[in-house]
């Protein structure tokens, strides 16, 4: 039996009877539509081991997918705005306060300031550049006999201990811990050195500014407090006719011209500029040596502990899975707090905490970031 309704208005829809059973008959759109969102719907709950962070990564996909486009598009307007940003206060330090350090100090603090000065500059400067251009190591994308713990389910290759993927960048990284927007660029194996140094370093001169132009900004701020107050007060108004005939104004006060009238100000536009660009060094100095000093203090920590900002919650998943087994999860890539530094930093002697970590160096981290030494194997301390 079949029914089919005729007309020009239902002609896409009819209503068939087949083996038992009544069905719809939509437009190939509808049901493609259709099946897909219940396709989309069921992959909530595909197996047994989904779970509430499965679910909410599924649903906030597009949120991720819209932030990471956004940061990879915002990249090169975040590193002009450091290379803007630190320009300025280095033109400030320049035109402002090194005329008042060769003026006012005496020689030996001179010499202090320029040395110390520049060679900050120096190293803040050739770090950035280095974690901005160096890439943070890939993994072979062809058949390699490089050994695997994990497969990469986007980039469809193997993945290397510690490896993992970033979804602004769409590939996998080598001993990836985060994307930087300010560096528009990842920090992996091969480029974590020089993006610590440069928070190390832009912190220390950021201090160094805030500490020595403490002085020069509470003088700066009263002296801005006094233009405004000179501003906001009204002009004299000269005292004519009947002052002239009881003497209260001398007769030099004809026309206008008394001695009376408020005399014109004693501060130029050059004096503003340049008390408000001290105020301008001094709060944007302070601000960043706050917060990028947090930064800095984290990655420090982590370091202490080899680890990076990934395996920092990777760890504490996995310690928390095995403290219900009564079991003590060991981190296998520290080595001590003392060793993670000299591998960290690169230092193999005693002479390379000079040549490699307190001048420009652009030697190569331990290892190709593809294998790494397990804790078992590192209980001794590493010679230097």
């Amino acid at each position: 039996m079949r029914v089919c309704p005729g007309g020009p208005v239902v002609r896409c829809v009819r209503v068939c009877c087949g083996r038992g059973r009544w069905r719809v008959c939509v437009p190939k759109c509808v049901r493609s539509t259709w099946a897909y969102t219940h396709l989309l719907a069921r992959s909530l709950c595909y197996n047994t081991l989904t779970n509430w962070d499965t679910v909410n990564d599924t649903l906030f996909e597009p949120v991720f997918w819209t932030a990471d486009r956004l940061t990879r598009l915002f990249g090169q307007v975040f590193v002009c705005l450091v290379v803007v940003l630190t320009s300025s206060i280095v033109l400030i330090a320049y035109m402002v306060l090194l005329p008042l350090v060769l003026h006012t100090y005496a020689p030996w603090w001179i010499v202090w300031h320029l040395c110390y000065g520049h060679w900050n500059l120096l190293m803040i400067a050739f770090h950035y550049y280095k974690a901005t251009r160096t890439p943070p190591g890939h993994p072979p994308t062809k058949k390699s006999e490089v050994p695997f713990v994990s497969f990469c389910k986007k980039c469809v290759t193997p993945k290397p201990a510690r490896t993992h993927h970033c979804g602004i960048c769409n590939t996998c990284i080598l001993k990836m811990d985060h994307h930087c927007p300010w560096l528009n660029n990842c920090v992996g194996h091969f480029n974590h050195r020089y993006f610590f140094s440069f928070c190390v370093f832009l912190t220390l001169g950021c201090v160094y500014c805030s500490i020595s132009g403490r002085n020069l900004f509470i003088d700066a701020y009263n002296a801005i407090e006094r233009f405004k107050a000179l501003e906001a007060e009204p002009a004299g108004v000269p005292v004519k006719g009947v002052g002239l005939l009881i003497g209260i104004v001398p007769p030099e006060a004809v026309n206008g011209q008394s001695s009376f009238q408020t005399p014109p100000p004693t501060f130029t536009l050059k004096d503003k500029l340049l008390n408000k660009s001290i105020i301008y060094m001094w709060v944007l100095t302070s601000t960043v040596a706050v917060a990028l000093g947090g930064l800095t203090l984290w990655h420090a920590m982590l370091i202490s502990r080899g680890e990076t900002s990934i395996e920092r919650h990777l760890n504490k998943k996995e310690r928390t899975r095995l403290a219900k087994r009564n079991r003590v999860y060991r981190n296998p890539f520290h080595y001590g707090c003392f060793n993670n530094w000299k591998l960290f930093l690169g230092v193999e002697k005693r002479s390379h905490w000079i040549t490699r970590v307190l001048l420009p160096s652009g030697h190569a981290p331990n290892g190709d970031g593809f294998t790494w030494d397990f804790y078992p194997h590192r209980k001794e301390p590493l010679p230097v």
